[in-house]
């Protein structure tokens, strides 16, 4: 929800990205969004995962926290990483 109200873009529709234009957005807000999706490519692989409903995050919280969990979406090299690995553990098991 934050991404699309941020970029205007929805992501994990069955097919590609759908640009979503404010309908009652005033021409500053149109003009805002216009300047954020400027050279903005969202990553394949993040794409894919957002189709497919499921996204690979690494929890970064420390021991302790009662009720939280923090952590980030994993990306780049480090999510080609972990892709390769549990596709070996797959190829593994099978």
């Amino acid at each position: 929800q934050w991404y699309q109200t941020h970029y205007g873009v929805e992501l994990g529709s069955k097919g590609k990205t759908i640009d979503v234009a404010p309908a009652t957005g005033s021409k500053h807000v149109q003009r805002k969004l216009k300047a954020r999706n400027h050279g903005h490519k969202v990553d394949p692989n993040v794409a894919d995962q957002f189709n497919q409903g499921r996204l690979y995050a690494c929890i970064s919280s420390r021991p302790g926290q009662c009720g939280r969990c923090d952590g980030y979406i994993l990306e780049g090299k480090e999510l080609e990483f972990y892709v390769k690995k549990m596709q070996k553990k797959k190829a593994k098991a099978a």
